[in-house]
Order: C-alpha cells, then structure tokens, then sequence
C-alpha cells in the first residue's frame, strides 16, 4: 500500500533518497543485511527492497500469507485447501480453510529431534538467583507429561485451562501442554487480586487452574495461593486446582480439589500425542482491559497465532537458533506467550525473569543479559526510563557485548529515552525494533526490521502482510498528522471474536467504519513516509480544537534531563475545551520547586507550541503504572478530577501512586 511520501530504494542500508542524513540515527551493515532472515525471504522471492515487499504483502495477503508457512516450515497434518475466505464478512476471515495443524508440536516437537533436541532451548531466573535451564528434549518430556496430566483430569480439546502463575519454567510447560491436548490457554497476570482473577475464569468457564504458593517480589514473599482460594470459591466450573510450590511456607489445602504438580505430572517418558486442531481452533484466550467495562476475552486461534508471530520475530526480531531471546514481561501480558511461540518455533533459547529490576541492586538487568550472553533483548519504554533514572553506570559495568537486536513496545517513546537505550545499552551498533499492535492481534501492526535506517522512535512502517493506514475523522488517510491506525484488510492472528460476546467484538473493532478496523491508537506518517505511534486515541489531548498525543507533552518535558517519567491528561476547561495537566516523577539530584515548574512548561511551549502549555504541573514520586509498565493516564485523570469511579485497576501494580496523585493535587 501507498505510505504517502516515502518511496522504496534500491539499498537498504542507505536512507531514501532526498531525505536528510541528520535524521537518521541507525544504518545497517552489509553483513547484517545480507545475513537477514528478511533478506534470504526477499532474495527467494525476487523483491531487492524490503518497502516493496510490505506493499505487496499488503496488496495481496492470500499470497503473502501462504508463501510465509511455506519459507518457515510450519506443519499442517492436513494441508488447507485456500488460505482465507471472507465469505461471512471481513470481521469473520476464515484462514487456512480446511487445515489441520497443533500451535505447540510447531514450537516444541518439531526440535525434539537430531542436534536440536538437547540444545538448551530455556533459561529461567528468580529474583533470589535460583537459575534452571532446560533443553528442548527435557522440554518436551515436561509438556508431554503435563499433558498426560490434564488427560487424566478429563480435560480434552476445548477444554479452558487457566495459569495464574509467576514468570516461572512451569508456565511455559503449561502453555504448550493445554495448547498440545486441544484445550484453550488463558494466562492470567499473577499481581491480579482475587476478583480480577474470579472474573476471568468465570468468563472463560475454566475447568483447571494452575497457580503457585507465591513468588519473591522486592524481597518479600508474595502470596498467589490464597488469592487463587478466594477467586476459585466464585468459579463453579472449575474442578482442579494445580499448585506449583516454589517456596517452604505452609499452605492452606482444599482436598479433593487441590493437587500439587509433582503429584498432577505424569511419570516421565510419558508420551502425549498433539491433538489435530482446525486451523482456526481456538489456542489461546487472552483477557485485555478496556477503558470501562469488563476485560475482553480476545480469542486467538492455532494457525494465526502461530504463522503471525514466527513472521514477525523471524523477520523484524531476525530470530536463529544460537540466539537468546529476553524479553522483560510476565505471562499476562500478550509478551509473555509471544516471546515463548517466537523464540522456540525458531529453536532460539528463550530467557525468563520473575522478580524486580532492581533486586538486588539496580544493574540486576543488565547482569541477567550478560551472564546468560542475551542477544535479543526487548524492553518497554518505561523500563528504560526506570533504568535512566538509576544512572547508566550500571549499564556500564556490564559486558553486553551479545546484544545484536533491541526491541520495544507498550507505549511510545520519547526521544531522550529511545537514545539512551540506543547509546548506551546498544552501543549504537544495535537496531531498536520499535512495534505496535496489541493483545487483540497478538502481534504488531507496525514494525521496522533490522535492515532499515532508523530514526529516533520510529516504527518504521506498516509489518509484512499488515494493510494498515491513517486516517482522520472522516475515514480519509492523512500524511503529516496525527490520525487513527486502522487495518483495512484483515490479518491471519486478528482475534477471533470476544469469548461469549461476538457483538461487543463488532462494536469494538469493527463499527467506526464499514469493514475497517480501528485499532484505538493514534499514529502519524512524517514527510519521509516514517511512522510515530502517539499513544492511544482516548489519551488523545484536544486543546483548542486541536488534537494532540500525550507522548510529545511528556517527551519534551522527558527531553530536559530532568524528568524520569511523565503523564499528560486533558482536564476540561471553558475556554480550550481541554487544558493539560501534567504529572512528573524527578530524576535524582532534582527537588520540586517553582522555578523548575516553570522551566517545564517553558520547555513543553519550545518543543510544541504556545497552545500546548501545561496548565499545571504536579510533582509526584511515581505514576500508576501496569506491571508491563504502561502508565495508566485515564486513571491519572480520574483521580485528578474527584471521580469515584476510577475504572478497571485489576492491571494496576502500584496503587500506591494513585495517593501520591492525590496528594499532589
């Protein structure tokens, strides 16, 4: 499709032509562009530009879409007759028609044999500095045994198996085991207090649960037992409950129900045959929070899932088998089971931490890449700035020397922070493969892949095989500002509906526009055809009549070196319709004081403009935050305006922050 003014180029490792040298803070190598995965896909398939492939990808997805399971060796045990049939309308795409495939023999039988079988496939680390690895034959023989286990308690294709679970090896072999027998996963994030837990496993009408005794947080011992009792009392389907111990403290036991996972685990060398699953059979279901209501339950099926996102890690993240793959994230979040399915379809070692960043000093992150030689870390913006924040003597006192690739999403960036983790952690010689798309496709709609010239921030483009646009209020593409992102064509790993409510689906994603989705982000294509995600459409600032996104409030005021992190909310006003209020948490060495208040707003005014000067700006010592690390503006903006009511907290971390908001106020 037309990204607007940008053309493709013959190189990629040269910028387009007529665009400014300045602006371009990343160039590949000719090693690494001639040693891409991307580049062996382009070569076989006669493309020499990686811009014209992703308009072709777009034009035509029922080609791209079937060339990729080809190049990748994905296994269907029964071949699909047609790659997609919209015969029931764009929302409800069929995919891989006719199909027969099983998500978990894609990533975990398919290396159980030759050389590949005991090659370490997965590295797991705990804030007390337990470490276990395992290889893909010791792997398999756990996901076949638990497997077995499940078949034991009568669980069978369609079956919802839920983890409520810390980020710990046990819930990788829970994944691809529920995965394996036919039964629908849901990961549930393990800070959930009890009835954010009982309403997804209500929803979901769970039939097992899998949860531990507690993890170490900080320090301290968190209990996730007792908070699975309490949820577990309101699920009537549930039957089983599976508990993993991971500490001595005693337990409260239900008999009859609970059952400890040596105990569920069948002995080993049991062998568990994957089930045959259609192609569009539900895999996973992963529960999402709107702004109001209650979560929704996205639904992602075993071919999309799987062709989507060993596309997106094999080409953008450029995954081989020698990798390490490292991606700080929890189980709840879509990252979790996205980084599992990536790195072990393409037979890298994927690397999990539970615990804090900073336990037990503040470089505990950069110790982990490299004491387990990571190659492919990724990060959320907000974890850059907490590291800013401790001070860059921590990266540098680590050899991290493995790194190849950096990765990114959750929020935009701001320049300062997109710099510093291109600087000082990559070097300079490490591309940062910014995406975005989110739980309800279970992958990205925007990506650059390593072989681009990059810009601070930039997601590059619309990711292969993606037909994206932007688009203004009334659904016509815009170059040069902000608009929404919207899919003009559907994509293999698009939610198959909302678990139990097909027509909160519709209204969702599908009814701004006819046969369009709106994904609910703000984005903006620059003179260069270069795309900036600028957060999400309800976060979106209107001053004066004119829209802007929160992101480049707080990156200016990120940009003076003074600020760690920032939250801009639109507050109503009688003459502008909205004013700005703006929430920063001080890097050390810096107190709240007026003079600083008004060197903020002066710096908001140079880097945006007169009409964009906060209106207030309110010191505070942290901001409510997801434990993916996304700042949460709506509940900022409730709890500055007086509402009661501040929406759904069930991802909230720390809720601390929201008495350090009021106490600003």
């Amino acid at each position: 499709m037309d990204t607007g003014a940008f053309r493709p180029y013959d190189t990629p490792s040269d910028p387009p032509e007529g665009t400014r040298m300045s602006k371009f803070v990343w160039t590949p190598n000719r090693v690494l562009v001639e040693q891409a995965n991307v580049t062996r896909f382009m070569k076989r398939h006669g493309f020499s530009d990686a811009f014209a492939l992703a308009r072709e990808a777009a034009e035509h997805p029922e080609w791209f879409w079937e060339v990729i399971v080809e190049d990748l060796g994905i296994s269907f045990s029964v071949p699909y007759s047609r790659v997609m049939d919209t015969s029931r309308g764009l929302p409800w795409t069929e995919w891989y028609v006719g199909g027969r495939i099983n998500l978990a023999a894609n990533c975990i039988d398919r290396h159980t044999g030759g050389s590949s079988a005991d090659r370490v496939c997965l590295i797991s680390e705990s804030e007390d500095g337990t470490v276990v690895s395992y290889t893909f034959r010791e792997l398999a023989d756990l996901v076949d045994r638990c497997a077995a286990g499940l078949r034991a308690l009568g669980v069978g294709k369609g079956d919802r198996v839920a983890a409520y679970m810390p980020m710990a090896p046990e819930v990788v072999v829970q994944m691809f085991a529920a995965i394996k027998i036919g039964a629908i996963f849901i990961p549930i994030f393990s800070g959930f207090a009890p009835p954010a837990v009982a309403e997804r496993l209500q929803d979901a009408g769970a039939k097992v649960l899998f949860t531990a005794d507690g993890t170490i947080r900080r320090g301290e011992f968190l209990d996730i037992k007792s908070n699975a009792d309490v949820a577990a009392r309101e699920v009537p389907s549930l039957e089983r409950v599976v508990v993993v111990r991971r500490t001595a403290r005693p337990l409260l036991w239900h008999e009859g129900r609970d059952v400890l996972w040596e105990t569920f685990l069948a002995p080993p060398g049991s062998a568990a045959e994957a089930a045959e699953m259609g192609a569009m059979d539900p895999a996973l279901i992963l529960y999402t929070s709107g702004t109001t209501g209650r979560p929704k339950g996205t639904v992602h099926s075993h071919a999309g899932t799987l062709v989507k996102i060993a596309q997106e890690v094999g080409h953008a993240f450029d995954m081989k088998p020698e990798d390490r793959f490292f991606w700080l994230t929890d189980i709840g979040w879509m990252m979790g089971p996205w980084t599992m399915i990536g790195g072990l379809f393409h037979g890298a070692c994927v690397v999990l931490y539970d615990g804090a960043i900073d336990r037990p000093g503040p470089d505990r992150l950069w110790d982990i890449v490299e004491r387990h030689k990571v190659t492919v870390l990724g990060l959320s913006p907000t974890a850059i700035r907490m590291a800013m924040r401790a001070g860059e003597e921590n990266v540098m006192r680590h050899d991290l020397s493995s790194l190849r690739i950096l990765g990114s999403t959750g929020e935009p960036w701001d320049e300062a922070s997109w710099r510093w983790y291109f600087q000082v952690v990559g070097k300079g010689r490490c591309p940062i493969i910014n995406i975005s798309g989110g739980t309800d496709i279970i992958g990205c709609f925007l990506s650059p892949l390593p072989i681009h010239p990059l810009k601070p921030c930039t997601l590059v483009g619309p990711a292969l095989g993606m037909a994206v646009d932007v688009w203004d209020e009334a659904g016509r593409p815009v170059r040069g500002q902000v608009g929404y992102l919207v899919a003009t064509k559907p994509a293999p790993s698009m939610t198959r509906g909302l678990w139990n409510d097909p027509q909160r689906y519709l209204e969702t994603y599908w009814s701004r526009w006819p046969d369009v989705w709106n994904h609910g982000d703000w984005a903006y294509i620059d003179e260069d055809g270069y795309w900036f995600l600028q957060g999400r459409a309800d976060d979106t600032l209107k001053v004066a009549g004119r829209r802007i996104g929160p992101a480049e409030i707080e990156g200016a005021l990120i940009a003076t070196g003074k600020v760690s992190e920032a939250a801009a909310v639109g507050v109503p006003h009688e003459i502008k319709g909205e004013a700005i209020v703006c929430f920063v948490v001080l890097r050390p060495g810096y107190q709240p004081s007026e003079d600083l208040r008004l060197e903020l707003a002066d710096a908001v005014v140079k880097r945006v403009g007169k009409i964009d000067r906060p209106e207030k700006i309110l010191f505070v010592s942290d901001l409510p935050k997801t434990r993916s690390a996304k700042i949460l503006r709506r509940v900022v903006r409730a709890a500055y305006l007086g509402e009661a009511d501040l929406g759904d907290l069930s991802t909230l971390q720390n809720p601390e922050a929201i008495e350090a908001i009021l106490r600003a106020i």
